[in-house]
């Protein structure tokens, strides 16, 4: 077994804001260091190193706005001016790399002054009314007012919008009204992402961001992560937001109103209430849930199993058209639970569309699952069920109104809320999360596996295949190879992993894939070549690697995100993000998962169930791939 990470690259800063960035620390070789003295204080730092870093190294607070520390430094907000002795003008303390010994002075009247007026001039180009504001409470804008004691507008205030509001997508809502130009979106969609839907158009008091020529978001390349929205600072980017006919639903006494719940919104949504990030509270929403009035609480972890069982059974068909029949597959296998990368791939390589498992999601398969199996089992009419989706994503909006999610006749997720949307009912609803009991979900997808947990990590589809793939080929329990079954070449928050694991042996073909195969002879002494991206700017890197006939073209099965740290990280979840927010996170997903009695996929007995049951041709079967798996459309990157 050997595994990999790929060495990363220089980020990539978008056209407005190249050559602004701080050149590295230590330029001078790794073990040169310079002496700062801030306000007083004397510390020793790399040579290069920010004020800022320097700064936070000291415990000092230097207020920032357009900086995050998930992208490209930009010095646009100047937020965070200091002085620095000698020089005559105010510096950024997140540009400004220090080479040589110098004095700071970060809270002089000088430097208080120029922040308040920074604020202040933020203030007059900035509608809207807090109280109405999504971002009421949760936005850095009005942290900073407080911080520096705005009491007027002194330079004025807008009294009417300027802007009119984009809801032009399914998932992301822009109102340029309440934006900042901190460019925070901009360099998350281009540096972050490398998407490139939205830049700075025009100059001067004129500038302004939006998609290419100024066309509505839902008509450009965008591909509905939301990563924009999880870096706004105020209220200028928020998404689609449909509570209300959820709450509407609930309140019709003649709908039967079911929502799932996906492991990274339970792993999170404890943020909104003051939890520090890694608190999971799965069995406390549950109670909250019904509480709020939905009349079924169903576990994403199920069809999270379903998924894996079907994809993982698509991928051995491929492998043994290719290897036995010797037919021309595409391969890889590419992973197709994640909206984002897959709106990616139909505009930027759609050539490739054929390498996408034609499984659904974890959340349309269960949508079509509850108006089929659920519906018919419960006597329940399909048109009376109104399926809600709590999810981490803001592109899940979007997956739920692809035209083709209706292969039950009906459409198979109605709404999709996120993190955000559904601590926001909860509340509404008179509830603290963190107080409830814990109750279980409810039959008869109450069942759930570890490895529908860790779908919401980076590497979790992929581990979470492997324990299945491998046992059911082998015959050889997965914690014989990997102790606890845990598969950690996959694991870890490097931007690509690639591993190859090797199939021990070939034991019989267990009976719920004797439909499609009646040996595993073509795969003894198999190697399997895997590998694992999370975000698009590194679903790049490999896309373009397998173009010139790289490494990843010779894998397998690839396991692609649009979240950088996979579902953990998603548009849908509590703001705000970090890389250490998403690890702690991460590991309450992990957490859960060793906590379970039952860890992989093929043996949740709900799964196996409606194999016997409903789906009784085994996974990749007629009624199975009718309900349960879909195509895609190639969408192209240039506007016709």
């Amino acid at each position: 077994m050997t595994e990999a990470t790929v060495s990363e690259r220089p980020r990539r800063a978008p056209a407005s804001q190249q050559n602004q960035n701080a050149p590295p620390p230590g330029p001078l070789g790794s073990e040169a260091e310079v002496a700062l003295t801030l306000d007083g204080q004397e510390v020793k730092v790399p040579v290069g190193t920010s004020i800022l870093e320097a700064a936070r190294k000291l415990g000092t607070h230097i207020p920032t706005l357009c900086h995050h520390p998930d992208l490209c430094v930009a010095g646009v907000c100047r937020i965070c001016s200091v002085e620095v002795e000698g020089l005559r003008a105010l510096q950024a303390a997140c540009t400004f790399p220090v080479t040589a010994p110098i004095q700071v002075r970060t809270h002089s009247k000088k430097v208080r002054l120029a922040r308040r007026h920074i604020v202040d001039l933020l203030l007059s180009d900035h509608y809207g009314d807090c109280y109405a504001c999504r971002r009421n409470n949760n936005c850095e804008l009005q942290d900073l007012a407080r911080e520096y004691g705005v009491d007027m507008f002194r330079f004025g205030h807008p009294e009417r919008p300027r802007h009119e509001i984009d809801g032009s997508s399914y998932s992301v809502v822009r109102d340029n009204n309440k934006c900042v130009m901190c460019r925070r979106c901009v360099r998350t969609c281009i540096d972050l992402q490398e998407v490139g839907a939205i830049e700075v158009l025009g100059r001067s008091d004129h500038s302004h961001i939006a998609p290419y020529l100024g066309k509505p978001l839902g008509d450009v390349v965008c591909i509905n992560c939301g990563q924009c929205i999880n870096r706004c600072p105020t209220g200028a980017l928020h998404a689609q937001d449909y509570t209300d006919e959820v709450w509407a639903a609930i309140d019709d006494p003649g709908k039967h109103v079911v929502i799932q719940t996906a492991p990274s919104p339970r792993a999170a949504i404890g943020e909104c209430f003051g939890l520090p990030a890694g608190h999971a509270l799965t069995f406390e929403l549950n109670t909250a849930l019904k509480r709020a009035g939905f009349d079924r609480v169903f576990d994403t972890n199920f069809t999270a199993d379903l998924t894996i069982l079907e994809e993982g059974t698509e991928l051995l068909i491929r492998l043994k058209k290719v290897l036995l029949q010797e037919e021309s597959v595409a391969l890889p296998q590419f992973t197709s639970c994640s909206p984002g990368w897959v709106k990616y791939l139909e505009h930027f390589y759609p050539e490739y569309i054929p390498n996408l498992s034609t499984a659904k999601s974890p959340q349309q398969m269960f949508g079509a699952i509850i108006k089929t199996y659920y519906a018919r089992t419960h006597h329940i009419p399909a048109e009376d069920i109104v399926t809600v989706a709590l999810m981490p994503c803001s592109a899940k909006k979007f997956e739920c109104n692809r035209p083709e999610m209706d292969a039950s006749g009906f459409k198979d997720v109605d709404y999709g809320l996120t993190t955000r949307e559904l601590a926001k009912m909860i509340r509404e609803s008179g509830i603290r999360l963190p107080d409830m009991p814990k109750t279980g979900f409810d039959a008869p997808f109450g069942t759930a596996t570890g490895s529908g947990v860790i779908f919401g990590a980076t590497g979790g589809v992929m581990e979470a295949a492997l324990r299945s793939v491998l046992e059911l080929v082998s015959g050889v329990k997965v914690e014989d190879l990997f102790a606890h079954a845990d598969i950690k070449p996959v694991r870890g928050f490097e931007g690509i992993r690639y591993a190859e694991i090797p199939i021990p042996e070939v034991g019989p073909v267990p009976a719920i894939l004797a439909d499609h195969f009646s040996s595993w002879e073509f795969l003894r002494g198999a190697t399997l070549k895997v590998a694992v991206a999370h975000g698009t700017a590194n679903a790049k890197k490999v896309m373009e690697d397998i173009k010139a006939g790289g490494l990843f073209s010779q894998c397998h099965f690839i396991e692609f995100m649009g979240c950088p740290g996979g579902c953990i990280g998603g548009g849908g979840q509590p703001i705000p993000t970090s890389p250490e927010i998403r690890e702690a996170r991460a590991r309450a997903i992990y957490a859960e998962d060793s906590a379970y009695p039952i860890r992989k996929s093929h043996e949740n007995p709900d799964v196996l169930r409606i194999y016997s049951e409903f789906l009784k041709e085994g996974p990749c079967g007629t009624r199975s791939h009718r309900l349960l798996h879909t195509h895609y459309t190639e969408r192209g990157k240039y506007i016709e």
